[in-house]
């Protein structure tokens, strides 16, 4: 059986896109090639990587040794994040009308000024280079039907949390969180403005100072916002992915206050855990796994008032009420996996290629 040869053409690595790239692999008749930037060093995790899969440092090649280097795989399909590399572009560009070529982006649509020139330019600059596009969720997918991608050359669920690894959070503290659930609120990410730290923190302490209980903050991440000082926040620095359990452990509710943030891992990885979450309106991945008033709730991002209000009603849930919402999580985070990723990708690689050329009209419509 001749082996489908999935090339991407990567930026940062991430573990929850290895972890999909192990579904992959699990099908035997493929073969996986990554060329990806070095780790960085403001995030440096520490990554497992999957065997049999082929790995290069970007910063290794010149345009003409990748070329050569995908000339070399002779690839089914190519991947790859974003229109940022102009050298991937290029490689793109050579391949778009022979194989499926992928591109991956986590761009809301906002309309702004920006965005609309991008839908004009696109056939000339984007859609010129990529057959498809692989986006996290609907509101990127809004953004692509306009840039001109046809609707079914658009895959969604891109991003994708390791849903074993946090399944298996669930299950193994499912019982124990019945029976006595943990009163502490957690965040999980950067300590920098943009995240609406500062607003998490504050919106606490506020709480707190009008009522007080036995409700903790923990938060985990380091960054340019110095942390908070207050006898039920706590704060644990930068924790690499496997050390993660025994705070899930001793956690309940899950927050992530962004002022922007295109998608959001995190809140997939959370809910998969079985937390209730609330989460700001900016936050991307809101829109496949938090609902309001079933497992969570989603306010106005940078209104301390509305983020005191969704905590303040966490709070006066009953532990019968917040297991109810940690169930409604996990169901919740099943709509996205790493088998459905790996199948997505596979089905694209079977499918037979469309050269309809792509219009201003199109475009416009």
């Amino acid at each position: 059986m001749e082996k489908k040869k999935i090339v991407f053409l990567y930026s940062e690595l991430a573990a929850y896109f290895l972890a999909c790239i192990q579904k992959l692999l699990q099908h035997p008749d493929t073969e996986v090639h990554i060329v990806h930037l070095e780790i960085n060093e403001e995030a440096p995790f520490h990554f497992y990587f999957p065997e049999n899969v082929k790995m290069y440092n970007r910063n290794n090649f010149s345009l003409e040794q990748l070329k050569k280097l995908i000339q070399s795989i002779s690839p089914s399909v190519l991947y790859v994040s974003g229109w940022m590399d102009k050298d991937y572009l290029k490689v793109c560009k050579e391949y778009k009308n022979k194989i499926p070529v992928i591109v991956g982006f986590d761009n809301q649509w906002k309309g702004s000024l920006k965005q609309r020139l991008a839908t004009i330019v696109s056939p000339f600059k984007i859609l010129n280079h990529f057959s498809h596009c692989w986006v996290p969720g609907v509101l990127q997918q809004q953004y692509a039907l306009r840039l001109g991608f046809k609707k079914q050359n658009i895959l969604t669920g891109f991003y994708c949390c390791d849903f074993d690894l946090f399944y298996k959070q669930y299950l193994e503290n499912k019982e124990q969180k019945h029976n006595n659930f943990p009163h502490r609120f957690i965040y999980v990410g950067r300590y920098v403005e943009h995240k609406g730290i500062k607003d998490l923190w504050k919106a606490f302490i506020e709480l707190q100072s009008a009522s007080p209980n036995n409700w903790e903050l923990w938060c985990i991440g380091t960054g340019n916002v110095p942390p908070v000082h207050h006898p039920k926040i706590k704060h644990f620095g930068f924790v690499q992915p496997n050390e993660l359990p025994k705070y899930i452990k001793e956690t309940g509710v899950f927050v992530l206050s962004s002022h922007f943030e295109p998608w959001g891992v995190v809140v997939h990885e959370f809910a998969a855990a079985g937390f209730p979450i609330i989460c700001s309106d900016k936050v991307g991945a809101r829109t496949t796994f938090v609902e309001n008033n079933s497992n969570g709730y989603i306010y106005e991002s940078a209104d301390i008032n509305q983020l005191k209000y969704a905590m303040k009603k966490i709070m006066n849930h009953s532990n019968k009420e917040l297991v109810i919402m940690a169930e409604s999580s996990v169901n919740k985070a099943k709509k996205i996996t790493p088998e459905k990723w790996a199948n997505s990708l596979l089905q694209v690689t079977s499918s037979p290629m469309t050269n309809e050329p792509m219009t201003y009209q199109n475009v416009r419509n």
